[in-house]
């Protein structure tokens, strides 16, 4: 079977692949915080964290898992090793929200995750953050790939502090075309990984500066 035709039961499949709402959206349908207004507040690294996932995140994960699973389980045996590796790696659910976690978990004390925002408040952290992501992949319909990363956080008492945030997105060449080989498709489809990654490390560069930004006011 050609690198095209192949590619195209794969594109069928990805194209069955929707970002819809998943069962666990009802407790993330209670999380939403109060309006934003102003907190005399900043961030430190001896505080507790509390995170909410939003809707957008329950969502995009969901949506990472289905197209995930069509990369690992899509068309087996029938597309080359070198492409099948290039969709999973670059779909994997967890690489966005374990690099987040991880990177707050290095700027405070504590990080806990929370199913809903009543369980949150009872555990009275110091500071409240609400993870929200969002992935675009390729798929045949789409050769637009998007990566946007915004943790948002709160005081005690659910008053806005500020925001760290990463993002990137970017047109690829269509992989579905004819005349190109095998690596050259696998090096375009991994560029959905880079991309994550780029807006991974705008999301560090963005907290470090929140932090400090928090430790200067707390010093002066």
């Amino acid at each position: 079977m050609k690198i095209l035709t192949r590619l195209a039961v794969i594109a069928l499949l990805l194209g069955s692949v929707a970002s819809t709402v998943s069962a666990y959206a009802e407790d993330a349908r209670a999380c939403h915080l109060p309006p934003v207004t102003g907190s005399q507040g900043g961030l430190q690294y001896g505080q507790t964290v509390g995170v909410l996932y939003s809707e957008n995140t329950v969502e995009n994960l969901q949506y990472l898992e289905q197209y995930h699973s069509v990369a690992v389980n899509g068309a087996k045996n029938a597309l080359d090793a070198r492409i099948r590796r290039a969709f999973v790696d670059s779909s994997d659910p967890q690489l966005a929200i374990d690099w987040l976690l991880s990177s707050l978990r290095k700027s405070f004390l504590s990080v806990t995750v929370y199913d809903n925002l009543d369980a949150l408040v009872q555990a009275h952290p110091d500071v409240v953050v609400m993870l929200d992501t969002h992935n675009q992949l390729l798929t045949r319909r789409n050769d637009r790939v998007e990566a946007r990363f915004a943790a948002r956080f709160y005081d005690a008492g659910l008053q806005y502090i500020g925001k760290a945030e990463g993002a990137v997105e970017k047109q690829l060449p269509s992989v579905w075309v004819h005349d190109k080989t095998a690596p050259e498709i696998a090096a375009q489809i991994e560029q959905q990984r880079d991309l994550q990654l780029t807006a991974l490390k705008q999301f560090d560069a963005s907290l470090r500066a929140l932090v400090s930004a928090g430790l200067t006011a707390a010093t002066n």
